[in-house]
């Protein structure tokens, strides 16, 4: 059945157990770019090119229409049903319960392990003033800031997640406008370079045209976070205006951001410079650029940006695994205690679970293990891939009994969502030849089991339908008072 229930069917939350819906459509664009533009962007954007030289353009321009299909996709289901648990709840209905418990579980594992990898770029991004600061004291210092951010009320959180996520929108759109005047006008000490870093070095394909597909496995990390589009949906003010309008804006700058930002870099300097090396905070493309050309004071600045961008990002997916956990335990796959809320209809308890990820990568810190955050990505990356695959098939699965009362809808349709499903797991396929994939799937595949041996010993014995049921009536009964204001 591919109908949300009556909220006659549905069993009344326990009290103190209900999201508060306070979030305005702007806040949540802000929330899902706080996310995906942040380290992938500005340091992991290194690596990439690295690996494809200037054809890393043509790797975010695929990554950007693979993220779109998905945001878009999620997007119209949630249009439809802003659920508590976004796309894991929508996975429950539209294919069965344990796909709808392995997504949740998947992607709050891909939360803590992105919102660890920020803080492990925060504490980096530091050591370029204070390079006697340990790595593990820095992220302490940053995880109390975050922690302290997402404690507040929702209004709150979605208030300072919109202003540090304008800071980043504004920061890079200046990068945009500055970068094109020093590659086509330059100054007198710098002149400019025009496309021709673009061909040099090598040509356009130094690597060989299979470059491009192996460093999709590093781009596509640069994209996770466009699925909070579908968990704030049960925290918004109006949610079929909100995710409509969030979705496509939301897309829309990313693929404007990335593409752009990323083809100034290897048009400002060649692409064996700008692809840095290691963890160094220096090795930040956008550092670089700055360092090389020699604007007085602009590496400092642009380093303070990249700070905030990875800060807002780690805030916006602790933001999003205390949501998912506040879910999973609202359907009775999770401890039952996770459910509770505080005065400000806070998830605190989630929020605490949620920073295992910040203590893993302290610890790591601690120990003085090299290369956290890239152990930390290639996690995120194999994870995240899982869980935008089972997005896609659930969308399949919703557009079969769609019954029109949608916001918007994915251009194209399921033929689109098929397309991009191609795309994911072509992605996915570099574990063939990725190193760092293949560490992280020593460490995903044994968590996936893990969970579904609990699924199938624990859970599914615990699970009501009327969770669900009730999650999407709760949904109808707010898109009714929202239809009833506007």
């Amino acid at each position: 059945m591919n109908s949300a229930p009556s909220s006659s069917a549905s069993p009344a939350a326990p009290a103190g157990s209900s999201l508060s819906r306070s979030l305005t459509h702007g806040q949540m664009a802000m929330i899902a770019m706080g996310s995906a533009l942040g380290t992938g962007l500005f340091l992991g954007s290194g690596a990439a090119i690295g690996i494809a030289g200037p054809a890393v353009i043509v790797c975010f321009a695929l990554g950007s229409a693979i993220a779109a299909t998905i945001a878009l996709s999620m997007g119209e289901m949630a249009s439809r049903y802003p659920v508590r648990g976004g796309f894991g709840t929508l996975a429950a209905r539209f294919l069965s319960p344990y796909w709808g418990y392995l997504t949740r579980w998947l992607y709050w594992f891909v939360t803590i392990c992105v919102t660890g990898a920020e803080l492990v770029a925060c504490a980096t991004y530091l050591t370029y003033w204070a390079p006697g600061v340990p790595l593990w004291a820095g992220i302490v210092l940053f995880a109390a800031i975050i922690v302290g951010i997402n404690l507040a009320s929702v209004g709150s959180f979605g208030v300072i997640e919109f202003w540090l996520s304008s800071i980043k929108v504004v920061a890079v759109l200046v990068f945009i406008l500055i970068g094109a005047f020093l590659v086509f006008v330059g100054l007198p000490s710098s002149p400019a370079p025009g496309l021709t870093h673009l061909t040099g070095d090598g040509g356009f394909l130094p690597n060989g045209a299979a470059s491009i597909w192996i460093a999709m496995s590093v781009v596509m990390f640069s994209f996770g976070g466009i699925e909070l589009l579908s968990i704030t949906a049960a925290e918004a003010k109006d949610p079929g205006t909100a995710i409509r309008t969030a979705a496509r804006t939301t897309i829309i700058r990313l693929a404007f951001f990335y593409v752009l930002a990323v083809g100034l870099v290897v048009a400002l300097l060649p692409w064996q410079q700008a692809s840095g090396a290691g963890e160094d905070v220096t090795a930040s493309p956008f550092v670089l650029v700055f360092d090389r050309i020699g604007i007085p004071g602009a590496a400092s600045l642009t380093n303070i940006i990249v700070l905030i961008a990875a800060l807002s990002a780690a805030n916006a997916n602790l933001y999003a695994g205390s949501r998912m956990l506040h879910s999973l335990s609202a359907d009775a796959m999770a401890p039952a205690f996770l459910h509770r809320l505080s005065p400000r209809h806070v998830p605190v308890r989630g929020i605490a679970m949620s920073t295992a990820g910040i203590v893993l990568a302290a610890v790591l810190a601690f120990t003085g293990a090299g290369g956290v955050f890239g152990y930390m990505m290639s996690l995120v990356v194999f994870s995240v891939l899982l869980v935008w695959a089972l997005i896609l098939i659930s969308y399949i699965s919703y557009w079969r009994g769609r019954d029109g009362q949608e916001t918007f809808r994915l251009p194209g349709g399921v033929a689109t969502a098929v397309a991009g499903l191609v795309g994911v797991v072509g992605v996915f396929a570099t574990i063939a030849v990725v190193r760092d994939l293949q560490l992280a799937a020593l460490v995903g595949v044994p968590v996936v089991l893990l969970v579904t041996v609990l699924y199938v010993v624990v859970v599914r014995h615990r699970i009501d339908p009327a969770a669900t049921d009730a999650a999407f009536a709760e949904a109808a009964e707010a898109e009714a008072e929202a239809a009833a204001v506007r």
